[in-house]
């Protein structure tokens, strides 16, 4: 039945699903039609609520860019590419494969959303590339499956907003801080985490086909430009002095040395995983695995040439935000479903409206910054606790990512697949943990 389920989607999502740009291009004309319609705005303000929003994302786009080029750069360098064929062969059988692969991207990804969803990316193409009979598409999902337990783990932006006082915190929960114990480590959460790390290993593996002729296999020359650059080095002798600069391990050292004892003094002083120290430990561990400043600038060169799709489409999902916070219409969906909501139900309700929000507001902060300010009033209004009302956003941002292709960008640059390559497969993921966080909320 699961895999019965896969290829129903994936047939569907091969026949209708658009390159991802024009996905967004899609999403980007209903959200302003709803905005003039719903919200009763002009055609002249939606156009400046999309304009003026378009550029409010660059800062995060950086961001995602240096994940994906220093992740690449990081796994073409000898020793780490080394342990990753190493564990490419271990896994070799298709069901060994998805399973590992499923398993470290939700550990990764509930350590940090950032790191893993380029480790698991970069872990799938390797084991397609040693392996045999393993359909690439289904393990590459199998890879962004596990990004549907990011808002529940470490890094979890919600959770940790307002684990602190914020500016939502202070005007709309009289300042309330609320712990961790209340969010990321309730036994709420940790069932549901628990229960979607188990099952979703298991459901990846029973969606592989079992007729050889439907089967996809990885391209290898999709990946020439990621071979290890063997050209022999020149003789020290031989070197310009300009050559000697670039082929400098002392100079690499010196930064890397450097590097070390910031990553070191961060983390003793109590710094948490973010997406700006991941991509500084991946910078600095780069370096020190290619060895000299040349080797890196090479390994960059490669990696930076998949960065497109976020480049490009970005923006645009920045400009979505634009239209539907500027225009009300988040807001308003999000106050529908507060008016039709219990104290029983409150919770759940939030999160449908949450996993909705997030299918044009898909940026988890920018998500937090439109609903917390809604659902912290009503769920006091409620009797419903803060942190509840905040997993509740919290899950349903992440839930929707399956079929949202934002956060696919970075994981199918790497892999060098489209997203109607892997909708099929995570459609069903987002059924199934739709089902499991529908009742964990309820009755729990």
């Amino acid at each position: 039945m699961v895999r019965a389920l896969g290829n129903f989607f994936t047939k569907i999502a091969k026949k209708w699903i658009a390159d991802a740009f024009v996905f967004a291009i899609v999403l980007t004309i209903i959200v302003f039609a709803l905005g003039m319609i719903v919200q009763k705005a002009s055609f002249f303000d939606m156009t400046s609520y999309w304009g003026g929003g378009m550029w409010s994302l660059l800062g995060f786009s950086m961001q995602m860019v240096l994940v994906l080029v220093t992740g690449s750069a990081l796994a073409i360098s000898k020793p780490v590419h080394r342990v990753l064929v190493s564990i490419a062969r271990a896994a070799s059988t298709p069901a060994r494969a998805i399973i590992i692969v499923t398993v470290v991207a939700l550990m990764g990804n509930w350590l940090n959303w950032g790191f893993g969803l380029i480790v698991s990316a970069i872990l799938a193409k390797e084991i397609a590339k040693v392996n045999k009979g393993i359909h690439y598409p289904l393990l590459v999902a199998s890879a962004y499956s596990g990004f549907i337990i990011c808002h529940a783990g470490l890094s979890g932006s919600t959770p940790l907003s307002i684990a602190a006082k914020t500016a939502v915190m202070e005007k709309f929960a009289k300042g309330a801080i609320v712990p961790t114990s209340e969010t990321i480590f309730s036994a709420q959460t940790l069932i549901i985490a628990a229960v979607l790390l188990v099952s979703i290993p298991l459901i990846n593996m029973l969606m592989h086909p079992k007729k050889k002729e439907d089967i996809v296999e990885v391209n290898p020359l999709a990946f020439a430009e990621d071979t290890i650059d063997e050209t022999p080095v020149k003789a020290r002798k031989d070197m310009t002095p300009a050559e000697k600069q670039e082929n400098s391990m002392i100079l690499a050292a010196i930064i890397v040395v450097v590097g070390l004892i910031y990553i070191a003094r961060f983390f003793i002083k109590g710094g948490a995983l973010s997406l700006d120290i991941v991509n500084f430990t991946f910078l600095i561990l780069g370096l020190l695995f290619h060895r000299t400043p040349i080797a890196y600038v090479k390994a960059v060169d490669k990696s930076v040439r998949t960065c497109g799709g976020i480049v490009l489409q970005f923006p645009f999902y920045a400009g979505l935000m634009g239209m539907m916070v500027s225009s009300g219409l988040a807001a308003t969906l999000s106050n529908w479903f507060v008016s039709v909501s219990t104290p029983q139900t409150f919770q759940l309700f939030t999160y449908y409206s949450a996993g909705i929000v997030n299918m044009f507001v898909p940026s988890g902060g920018g998500q937090w910054a439109v609903q917390g300010p809604i659902m912290m009033p009503a769920a006091e209004a409620l009797g419903v606790s803060y942190g509840r009302a905040a997993m509740g956003i919290a899950w349903g941002d992440a839930w929707t990512n399956m079929i949202q292709p934002f956060w696919a960008l970075p994981l199918l640059a790497v892999a060098k697949l489209n997203i109607k390559d892997i909708m099929g497969y995570t459609t069903v993921i987002l059924l199934w943990a739709g089902i499991v966080t529908s009742l964990g909320l309820l009755f729990l």
